[in-house]
């Protein structure tokens, strides 16, 4: 439990999840979005680190609400794929809560924690954690499953959704 409120995964085996090619949350060859990479910590954790460039602020050194929205956005729905890469989840409902500014240009703790999955719905809750662990924001959500999923993988991989070795190392195929 201590490691997980520092923010620490309680587990040291990470799996990566698939990216794609054009999300602007997760797309790898989009030039514009933030390229967020996932790691299944566990059955129902997920992190992402990430360091926000310049041209995401709002104001001068604060990440923009929408951006930290779009992050919150993204770990919460993939937290409900963990184990079920091709079942995508929609949101349905997000909740906020920006407790402090984020600054840009720092590395964040992106983490998703499933609360509840059933049937064609889930619950997770995510947060934007700044390098000494104080919560910077917070999301509380309701998804979805996208009509028509489980998606053909074959479709999925000409699309580009695929696990993707690291820059620094190789990933995972966990997929």
């Amino acid at each position: 439990m201590a490691a997980e409120q520092e923010g620490r995964p309680a587990e040291s085996r990470r799996v990566k999840q698939p990216n794609s090619k054009n999300c602007f949350a997760c797309g790898l060859d989009n030039p514009h979005g933030l390229a967020l990479s996932f790691y299944e910590l566990g059955p129902d954790r997920l992190e992402s680190r990430y360091s926000v460039p310049d041209r995401f602020e709002g104001y001068p050194g604060i990440v923009h609400g929408g951006v930290i929205a779009s992050m919150l956005d993204e770990i919460v729905s993939r937290t409900a794929m963990i184990g079920q890469h091709d079942e995508f989840m929609m949101t349905a409902r997000l909740e906020i809560k920006y407790r402090q500014p984020v600054p840009t240009h720092v590395e964040l703790q992106l983490l998703g924690f499933l609360t509840r999955r059933k049937g064609r719905t889930a619950t997770a809750r995510g947060e934007v954690r700044l390098p000494d662990g104080t919560l910077g924001a917070e999301a509380e959500a309701t998804l979805v499953r996208m009509p028509g999923g489980p998606h053909d993988r074959d479709l999925l991989v000409s699309l580009g959704w695929r696990v993707r070795p690291d820059i620094t190392g190789p990933a995972e195929e966990g997929a």
